[in-house]
């Protein structure tokens, strides 16, 4: 089945065709079974084969190409340890849609999300996995991170060097809607972030400034941030949305993006079309993993999704998270080479400067937060 958006019929359909399948394989091989005890055994001879399991991963836009190949390398490795053949189906699109389409009734098995705060969602709103779902794997259950970086155009005709030249002269800026797109949520934190240290100082300080420099440093935040998004010629609903409009429609003079976006399109586009601009200040961004435990159980997949995302963890998978341009949990996994692939940036993180990404959604980003107030279409 090929890779498709957020629809769910395609993927009830496609896990009917599975059990149709396993059905008759079953009902074959105990035909097979009557006739030679030989053809019911696997080809180690340890028993019965076992039938095979499909998984469905929800998962955000930016990460079609890392799960295309880890997807293949983890079902080589469980059939090779299980003699289980597995299938991963994955669809991609906004983290904050992809979230709401799990409540919906989208099956996932697991769900590997732009953002904590999308999961947070599934297990408070959708009851279909424990609140302490974070502390199940390493590192809050983010096998790797990346950051916000520019993708400018080739000779950066703007002069875009820093988060305060995205607010200089005619300049336009892509960047997705962050009420359906993590990456967009990541993007605008880290400019406000930007803007609090501009104010302030250093971030790691926020939690000794008294209340009143801290709301006077949030007004200028704001009205940065504001005017960074009078300058967005349209919101797509997703970061590969928002990276079609910038290559595909030649919409804009910079796109904000996750690292790992930016040195994709680098790679696939000619040669010089395109520039990576680090930033002075960024936010650590942590994409993090879970299995959705009520489906899991539902689809009898529980053991195989979670070594699905343990793998993630293997020096394979970390591997194959640096291939695509994501920062790898392990470091250590990678040689020095790389490692030099990513840019010296200095990064804070959420909590540095907003507390929680409960309270950065509350007050930013839910109808009526300041989201709403300072981004008002068509008054550019």
């Amino acid at each position: 089945m090929p890779v498709t958006s957020t629809g769910i019929e395609p993927v009830k359909y496609s896990r009917l065709s599975v059990a149709l399948f396993v059905l008759s394989a079953v009902a074959v091989g105990t035909w097979i079974g009557c006739k030679s005890e030989s053809n019911s055994t696997n080809s180690s001879g340890g028993g019965a084969a076992k039938p095979a399991v499909t998984l469905l991963n929800v998962s955000y836009d930016p990460t079609r190409e890392l799960y295309n190949e880890f997807n293949k390398s983890f079902a080589e490795y469980w059939k090779e340890k299980n003699s289980q053949d597995v299938k991963i189906e994955t669809t991609h699109a906004g983290s904050g849609k992809q979230a709401r389409a799990v409540i919906d009734g989208l099956e996932a098995d697991v769900v590997t999300l732009a953002l904590a705060y999308d999961i947070d969602v599934i297990a408070e709103k959708g009851k279909l996995l424990p609140d302490d779902w974070q502390a199940k794997l390493p590192n809050n259950s983010s096998p790797y991170t990346s950051t916000i970086v520019f993708l400018v155009r080739k000779g950066n005709p703007k002069k875009i060097k820093d988060w305060s030249d995205l607010v200089k002269g005619d300049v336009q800026v892509i960047t997705p809607s962050p009420k359906t797109s993590g990456g967009a949520r990541w993007n605008y934190l880290a400019a406000w972030g930007f803007a609090l240290q501009k104010e302030l100082g250093d971030l790691s300080k926020l939690a000794d400034v008294d209340a009143k420099a801290r709301e006077a440093a949030d007004v200028k935040a704001k009205e940065f941030v504001a005017e960074i998004f009078r300058r967005v010629p349209v919101l797509d609903t997703g970061a590969r949305g928002a990276t079609q409009s910038f290559i595909k429609n030649g919409q804009g003079d910079v796109l904000l993006t996750w690292e790992n976006e930016a040195y994709l399109a680098v790679k696939n586009e000619p040669a010089g079309e395109y520039e990576i601009v680090t930033p002075s200040l960024s936010i650590l961004a942590e994409p993090p993993v879970a299995v959705v435990e009520n489906f899991a159980a539902k689809h009898k997949t529980t053991e195989v999704a979670e070594a699905y995302l343990q793998h993630l963890y293997s020096p394979q998978g970390q591997q194959l998270a640096a291939k695509h341009f994501y920062r790898p949990a392990k470091p250590e996994t990678l040689s020095a080479e790389q490692r030099a692939q990513f840019a010296d940036v200095k990064l804070f993180k959420i909590n540095e400067a907003f507390g929680s990404w409960k309270e950065a959604q509350a007050k930013h980003f839910n109808d009526g937060g300041v989201f709403d107030q300072i981004y008002q279409p068509g008054s550019k």
